[in-house]
């Protein structure tokens, strides 16, 4: 498993946010594409639990002294793994937050 970490591709990261290089919505005809966000939200849950499960197998390879699994390559994948995980948690803690503000205004 290839755990190299990848220079940050800004261009790329706005394409699959949808924007144009100005930062402005891309268009196709007159409506804006929407984007699902539950799908969305899902997609990155998945792949959090697959790096968290990647993680955990390198780990046990790792405990069982398996010598194709590096320890650096396990320890790089546990960080992504804590990583993607903590920013989920942020993910979840703003929208129960939202929520909760949304609930508690007054009509």
């Amino acid at each position: 498993m290839n755990v190299s970490l990848k220079p940050f591709d800004f261009a790329q990261a706005v394409a699959r946010a949808g924007l144009d290089k100005n930062g402005m919505p891309v268009q196709k005809g007159k409506a804006v594409e929407k984007s699902d966000f539950s799908a969305a939200l899902t997609s990155a849950l998945k792949t959090v639990s697959s790096s968290q499960n990647t993680a955990a197998e390198m780990q046990r390879q790792v405990q069982m002294d398996n010598p194709t699994v590096s320890i650096e390559e396990t320890m790089v994948a546990m960080q992504k793994a804590q990583i993607g995980f903590q920013a989920t948690l942020q993910v979840r803690n703003k929208l129960v937050q939202a929520y909760s503000d949304i609930m508690n205004m007054s009509v």
